[in-house]
């Protein structure tokens, strides 16, 4: 122990956190945390599953530190292992401490369920997984500056060679901090968006900046806790304010700084920028976020004079430290996929989830090239790629390198009382996105009964795009589908994107009615049909979305890209069996008013009854306008009555086919 307190403090010294990681039975591996945070002080905040002896905090709640600094910590994974949650702790940790991770012993760890895996394998139990424990613990054998204490083994401390001293921030620019207070110095109206990975500086350097200022400035975050590091440097001048107080009032000033910007919905980060004429955004893009990317990429595209900046350089501690290569290391944050060229021939192959333990430079580049263009990429996704059932995965690769990857997954195939408890709004059993999504949203009750194949990533190397790659892997997806009915794909709504798909032969099934947060595009969903029963539920989403579009336009600020409606289906506004079932789903089971949006107005359009709550709705007058005049509290009041009222139609139209849907949906939630 004492060989281990004279190491940390040349940790220190020379400005380097690390990694230790105790690995045995969970009682002993927690017995011998304590006893070093009892012979080292310190803030120890630990996280994890399990509640433990305060400062504790669990790994869904640590997205409210981030900003914040620690001096030592403790990461359970001894019963699942949450990488996001253990990449951002690392981020928190100021120089000279240990980040203390708490596992299994490593020999049986791959075999371990882990709880963590009901999170990103779809599955409602814990599962194994082998091919990413493998992977982690590879990489931390080969790490030399990671000390691994094993039961019953003696705390190890390795000699290091001495570095250099550090010498931590005095509170003053660093030389790249101040070539960008410089320029928002004399920074015109616009944007600015300065992006860096964990310690680097950015929160300081905002606070700075609003320190610097001669006129005013709000600040506003996801969280408030997350700015003090910001508040510190820019003293009594720092003014917060919550994004949505913000944007409820009638507050001004000169500047407004936006901390982790990419955690907010982006929808409210643009009415907020559009609010004050300069905005300096500030965020942190590295793999644990999942959402910088898309900040960079469907964000701030929408500034054509938007001013990016970047920090490189970490203040809080030393370059090289170890602690963060490590973590980089075993969750592939490191991305060179776009710097080989794969030149040359092509050949196309499926990638077996074997090839992790058998050939795992393969798909390590698969993982980094699908990072690259997708900005909702996070270790999520790689536990889910390595260890998830029902993965499926191909590519194209030349001798020279990899030049496309695709990754897909097996969803559907839910019995059909599952199913219709689905379409009905009562279930929601986990996975199975497109094919829950078009039971749910969708006119066929028995549309997660069939098999289905989703695309769930895809990547062509940009050297090698506009050649087809992208195709011809979706041709041999189709080919090697065999027992699917269909292929799917649910994306953030684009004109470019969806010509893509359409030269594929998808067909659009389905355009969701709320932008989503981080990317701010509709989502939309597209099948491709493989089988009789796949062309049948494919044609029929697609009649019904058109059917409807004049009803969902309103709803929906993008033009759908649908063929001109005829003008027998704009004047066929009669109700069909299909209008009368998800009416009934609406009015006696908990079908989305959305969902159903398109029957409610052809049922007003039907009965001559008051109904106003429902009409005010479809006539899209706001939730809380309609609450206020009818004396209801909340958005759940009102949807009770708008459910009342269309039950109220049903029965005037037909009081006995009414009783018998009402019979049938209250059926459903007996399943």
């Amino acid at each position: 122990m004492e060989a281990f307190c004279a190491l940390t403090a040349r940790m220190k010294r020379e400005g380097i956190r690390r990694l230790l990681v105790i690995s045995g039975e969970a009682a002993w591996s927690l017995q011998q945390a304590t006893a070093l945070q009892q012979q080292l002080p310190g803030d120890w905040l630990k996280v994890g599953p399990q509640v433990l002896p305060e400062p504790w905090c669990p790994p869904d709640a640590l997205a409210k530190l981030l900003g914040r600094e620690f001096h030592h910590a403790i990461f359970d994974a001894r019963r699942g292992f949450d990488v996001a949650a253990f990449a951002a702790l690392a981020g928190t940790l100021q120089a000279g401490s240990w980040l203390v991770l708490l596992t299994p012993p490593l020999d049986t760890w791959p075999q371990q369920p882990d709880e963590d895996a009901r999170r990103w394998s779809e599955s409602p139990q814990p599962l194994p997984a082998p091919h990413f424990v493998h992977h982690f613990c590879r990489t931390l054998s080969r790490d030399p500056q990671t000390l691994i204490w094993r039961q019953p083994q003696p705390l190890p401390v390795a000699e290091y060679p001495a570095r250099a001293t550090w010498h931590p921030a005095n509170g003053e620019p660093e030389a790249e901090q101040a070539a960008i207070l410089a320029q928002l110095a004399d920074c015109p109206p616009g944007v600015v968006a300065v992006t860096a990975e964990r310690g680097r500086g950015k929160s300081a350097l905002a606070g700075m900046h609003i320190r610097q200022l001669t006129g005013t400035a709000i600040v506003t975050a996801p969280a408030r806790g997350a700015t003090d590091v910001m508040a510190a440097f820019a003293g009594e001048r720092f003014r917060f304010v919550a994004p949505d107080a913000l944007l409820a009032s009638q507050e001004h000033a000169d500047w407004l700084i936006v901390d982790e910007a990419a955690a907010i919905p982006s929808p409210v980060l643009q009415k907020l920028v559009a609010r004050f004429p300069r905005t300096l955004l500030t965020t942190t893009v590295q793999g644990y976020e999942g959402t910088g990317r898309g900040f960079l990429l469907k964000f701030c595209a929408r500034f054509p004079d938007l001013r990016q900046l970047t920090l490189s350089r970490p203040i809080r501690w030393a370059p090289g430290c170890p602690l963060e290569e490590i973590i980089s290391n075993a969750l592939l944050f490191i991305d060179d996929s776009i710097t080989p060229l794969p030149a040359g021939k092509l050949r196309y192959e499926s990638v077996e989830s074997d090839t992790w333990q058998t050939q795992p430079a393969l798909p390590i580049a698969m993982y980094q090239l699908l990072s690259s263009a997708h900005y909702r990429t996070s270790p999520l996704d790689l536990r889910r790629m390595m260890d998830a059932p029902g993965q499926h995965f191909a590519c194209a690769r030349s001798d020279a390198g990899l030049a496309g990857a695709l990754w897909l997954v097996d969803e559907g195939g839910l019995s059909d009382d599952l199913s219709r408890a689905v379409w009905a709004g009562y279930r929601r059993p986990r996975g199975n996105l497109v094919a829950q999504s078009l039971a749910a949203h969708g006119g066929s009750p028995l549309a997660a009964t069939l098999i289905g194949r989703r695309i769930t990533r895809i990547a062509v190397h940009p050297s090698r795009q506009r050649e087809g790659i992208g195709q011809s892997l979706i041709t041999r997806a189709r080919a090697a589908a065999q027992g699917c009915d269909y292929l799917s794909v649910s994306f953030g709504y684009t004109a470019e994107l969806w010509r893509f798909w359409q030269r594929c032969g998808f067909t659009l099934v389905r355009m969701g009615a709320y932008r989503e947060a981080s990317s701010g595009c509709y989502t939309a969903m597209a099948l491709l049909p493989l089988t009789g029963a796949g062309e049948r539920l494919t044609a029929h989403e697609h009649q019904r979305l058109c059917r409807d579009e004049q009803w969902l336009a309103p709803w929906i600020d993008e033009k759908l890209p649908l063929p001109a409606s005829s003008d027998t289906m704009l004047s066929n506004n009669a109700l069909t069996d299909n209008d009368w079932d998800e009416l009934a789903s609406f009015a006696w089971a908990h079908r989305p008013f959305i969902s159903a949006v398109g029957s409610l107005n052809r049922l007003l359009l039907t009965v001559d009854l008051t109904l106003p709550l429902l009409r005010g709705r479809v006539r899209q007058q706001s939730e809380e306008q309609l609450c206020s005049v009818a004396g209801l509290r909340g958005r759940k009041a009102l949807l009770v009555q708008l459910r009342h009222e269309t039950a109220q139609a049903l029965v005037v139209l037909d009081a006995q086919r009414a009783a018998q849907l009402r019979r049938q949906m209250e059926q459903l939630q007996f399943f």
